[in-house]
Order: structure tokens, then C-alpha cells, then sequence
């Protein structure tokens, strides 16, 4: 006769309740994060994801768990009002790395396009593939603003491809601040395989490269990986975590935190 294992507690149910939550939303958690999220032991949430494997919930891997959905990647619809405040206030503290008469980088996602919005240095000229940050800086007459052609992706509002990268070849800027939609000790990843081959030619021709990345993201992977870490120069995000300043420490990274004003 199988004996069956008592039912967990109320509040053991809530709690795995709330991690199937977060691993289905973000795809991806480490054991350490939802530590501290719930300040239960390790041991603890290893049974939680031990039991919601065995519902088919998510799948366990070394040191967290993957969600078992298919990745599907939100409109910027729906990403524009997740995680407001923080992606403010990262806006905010990626303009104060901006110089008077730069040339700057801005990527696509909501939190460059705060950089845009709070974009007020003189003389700076930005080179975006964004079409909502050509918008943001088109009635700005002291910003100076280029766009590179190619493939609009609509998804991402985003123009891709390889027109793109080969225009893109033209110029040099001084700081690069690029969007991900996940990032790990491997490196950064985002969903879409265009975008991410933009990004890493990007990356490759900026003399500096600033990530700007609110905490939803620390210790999610996405689809597609576009760099590992060493090509990293300094991370600006809302809540750094001990995982991220244990990486940033890693890889040489300077890691700013943004406050709210």
C-alpha cells in the first residue's frame, strides 16, 4: 500500500503559490533569491521546488529552477508601466553618465527610453535604433539625434537587422547604455535573435558600455545570450542584490544603485 504524504501547511501552499508565480513570470530563479524573498531556509525552498516539479510547475536546475511555459515576450505595452519607479530613477542615474557634447548610445526598452525622457545635457548626440527614443528626442533641439535604418521589428518598436549593424559601423560613441531582459553570472540575454545581434555589434564598437537593468532581471535568462559579463563596463539598476555585486565584483563592473528623488 503507498502512503501518501500529508498535505503541506497553509502557509507552505501560499509560498509556492507565490515562487510558481515568480518563475512563471520571469522564467528563471535562483534558490538564493527566493531566500530572501520569503526568508525561509535553503533547505526549505529546495522542497518547495521539489514538490512543485512534481506538479509539472516548473523544472529544477543547479541552484534554482526554470519555468516549464513556453518564453513569450511582452509587448511594450505591457512592459511600460512594470517596475515604473525603478526604471525612472535608473533613467535619472544613467543621464548623470552623460557629458556635454557626448555621443551616446541609447538602446531600446522602457528604461532607455527614460534616459531619453530625462535627457537635458546640451550638444549630445544620440545614435538609437529606438523608435520610441527617436520620438522622446525629436522636439529637443539642443540633442542632436540619429537613427539607424533596417527592419522595423514592431514587437520591440526596435529597427534591426543587417542594415542596421552595417550603418551602425559608421559611428563611434563614447558610451553605449543597452537594455537586456535578463541577466546571470553567464552573461545578458534578451529575447529576440535580431535584437541581440545589434546589441553585441553595439557593444563591440562602444568605447564604454553601461547596462541599465532594474532588479526583475537579476538572475533571469532569456532566449538568446548577446554578452558575457567582461563586456560589461558598469550596471545601473534600482535593487542590487548580493548575487549581482558578488558578479560585478567578478568582472571588474562598477554597479550603481538609483534612488528615487
Amino acid at each position: 500500500m503507498t502512503s501518501r504524504r500529508p498535505p503541506a501547511p497553509p502557509f507552505a501552499e501560499e509560498r509556492r503559490e507565490q515562487i510558481a508565480s515568480i518563475v512563471r513570470d520571469r522564467g528563471r530563479v535562483r534558490v538564493s533569491e527566493l531566500v530572501a524573498r520569503t526568508g525561509v531556509t535553503e533547505a526549505t525552498i529546495r522542497k518547495d521546488l521539489t514538490d512543485l516539479e512534481r506538479r509539472r510547475v516548473l523544472r529544477r536546475t543547479h541552484g534554482g529552477a526554470l519555468s516549464t511555459a513556453p518564453i513569450t515576450e511582452p509587448t511594450l505595452d505591457d512592459r511600460v508601466d512594470r517596475e515604473s519607479d525603478a526604471k525612472d530613477a535608473i533613467g535619472r542615474a544613467c543621464c548623470t553618465q552623460i557629458r556635454t557634447g557626448d555621443a551616446v548610445f541609447l538602446d531600446t526598452g522602457t528604461t532607455i527610453a527614460r534616459i531619453a525622457h530625462h535627457l537635458a545635457q546640451p550638444d549630445v548626440n544620440v545614435l538609437t535604433n529606438s523608435l520610441d527614443v527617436a520620438g522622446i528626442l525629436a522636439n529637443r533641439p539642443t540633442i542632436r539625434h540619429t537613427v539607424l535604418g533596417g527592419r522595423l521589428r514592431a514587437l520591440g518598436g526596435s529597427l534591426v537587422g543587417p542594415i542596421t549593424i552595417d550603418t551602425l559601423a559608421r559611428f563611434t560613441v563614447n558610451t553605449a547604455f543597452i537594455s537586456a531582459s535578463g541577466i546571470t553570472d553567464d552573461g545578458i540575454t534578451v529575447a529576440d535573435l535580431d535584437e541581440a545581434h545589434v546589441k553585441r555589434a553595439v557593444i563591440d564598437g562602444a568605447r564604454r558600455v553601461v547596462l541599465a537593468i532594474d532588479h526583475t532581471k537579476i538572475g533571469t535568462a532569456d532566449f538568446v545570450t548577446v554578452c558575457s559579463l567582461d563586456a560589461i563596463d558598469t550596471i545601473i539598476t534600482d535593487r542590487p542584490s548580493t548575487e549581482l555585486t558578488i558578479w560585478c565584483s567578478a568582472h571588474d563592473i562598477t554597479l550603481i544603485c538609483a534612488t528615487s528623488p
